[in-house]
């Protein structure tokens, strides 16, 4: 959430930051609802500075002796006065509240301007993408062709955008994960963390807009419950409500777990395979840092996303989202894309963005400085990697013309020693 301070300091320059990304500050509304407020809080304090009065008048003439039936009176018509602004100062802050909790975070400055994926700008390439000498394969066929993927069945299940795997692909898929956290909390000083597969709305709230994107998650029936759509939305939530000792920053998590989307903006989207699902797995980071070390911890996120791929020798390229393709409560987004060959083209595998205070501000999740004051902490979050994702650039990449799959080097260890994936 952006700080309201900002706002009623500097709201041309807020609302000009947001213009950058496409979103137009609701400005007659916001100042309506702030000129509301000033005029009963201000009205609120004068009835409060009466009461206060009164208290000690009734005070002074009970203890002369006097009959304070008269002030007794007078106060209760004055607390009755005070109740009614202090409810409506109440509601006004609530309506404020809900305002500000739609609005997306601030770019960075360092972000591009622009208004889609077209103005994103690329920072980086590795690899080569491999010359084949054969016909590619997408990972549907390929999946096919060795007995491990199954969408029809999938379907009869729970319909469209759902996948079984089988076999030595259910194995792959798993040691992908496995594969992933062993580095993650061997070499980059993440601690593992299992998670709730289900959040409450507060929590949803807290690092996004659940107002604006609930359409996005599935709830539960009858309960304030929602499937996650990734382990962000339960890990980030550790620091709800809590003021972190200074010593014991940076936190970083990392979390394996399922992740459910209903994917209701993106009909006709990538509807052949496991591009975009509604069940799918990730393994997430999430650090919680100082302000001051956020951007480096941002960089530092992001390479060890970058080794994953590297250990895989997976090709890949790292993209800076421009304004107006960033995610809503993103400062500055690194997309992560893998290259397909069944697509030549590079597509997502992981974002991974800083979110600067605005989840914190949601969340009210502090740090004490150094002179022991709570300050807001700066949050931030990547997928390292999608595994489902993964596999099927594994499975696109490192095809063979018989319709097997070299398993790569590093997986092997994973798999039993196994070199090669082939129909059974």
């Amino acid at each position: 959430m952006i700080d309201i301070q900002l706002l009623r300091t500097n709201l041309d320059g807020v609302a000009a930051r947001l213009q950058a990304r496409g979103f137009a500050f609701p400005r007659e509304a916001f100042l309506a609802l702030e000129a509301e407020r000033k005029d009963i809080q201000t009205r609120t304090q004068d009835w409060q500075s009466r009461r206060n009065a009164q208290a000690k008048r009734i005070g002074q003439a009970k203890s002369k002796g006097e009959d304070v039936a008269t002030l007794m009176a007078e106060s209760t018509e004055i607390n009755a006065g005070l109740g009614t602004l202090e409810a409506r100062l109440a509601q006004v802050q609530g309506k404020l509240q809900s305002l500000l909790e739609v609005i997306p975070n601030l770019p960075h400055e360092s972000v591009p301007p622009g208004d889609g994926p077209g103005q994103n700008v690329e920072q980086r390439r590795w690899g080569t993408p491999r010359a084949f000498d054969f016909a590619v394969k997408d990972h549907v066929d390929v999946g096919a062709t060795l007995g491990g993927l199954d969408f029809d069945t999938a379907a009869k299940l729970a319909g469209a955008r759902f996948a079984v795997m089988k076999g030595g692909v259910a194995r792959l898929h798993r040691a992908i994960a496995q594969f992933m956290l062993d580095v993650h909390t061997e070499e980059h000083g993440y601690t593992e963390v299992y998670v709730p597969y289900m959040v409450s709305g507060e929590c949803a709230n807290g690092v996004s807009s659940l107002a604006k994107f609930k359409d996005d998650l599935f709830k539960l029936e009858g309960r304030d419950l929602y499937l996650i759509p990734t382990a962000e939305y339960p890990v980030t939530n550790f620091v709800r409500n809590e003021i972190v000792p200074l010593e014991a920053l940076p936190l970083k998590f990392v979390c394996h777990s399922p992740c459910f989307r209903s994917e209701a903006g993106a009909a006709g989207k990538d509807t052949r395979g496991m591009i975009r699902q509604h069940q799918f797995d990730k393994v997430e980071l999430v650090q919680v840092v100082r302000p001051e070390a956020s951007y480096a911890a941002h960089e530092e996120l992001t390479g060890h996303a970058e080794v994953i791929l590297r250990r895989l020798e997976l090709p890949y390229r790292v993209v800076t989202l421009c304004t107006g393709d960033m995610g809503f409560a993103a400062a500055k987004t690194y997309d992560i894309e893998v290259w397909l060959p069944s697509q030549n083209d590079y597509r997502e595998i992981s974002s991974c963005s800083n979110y600067e205070a605005f989840q914190a501000r949601r969340m009210q999740a502090r740090y004490r400085n150094e002179k022991g004051k709570p300050e807001i902490a700066h949050t931030l979050n990547g997928s390292a990697l999608a595994v489902g994702r993964t596999l099927v650039a594994i499975l696109e990449n490192c095809q063979n013309a018989d319709g097997s799959v070299t398993i790569p080097a590093v997986l092997r260890p994973y798999m039993r020693g196994a070199e090669m994936i082939a129909r059974a």
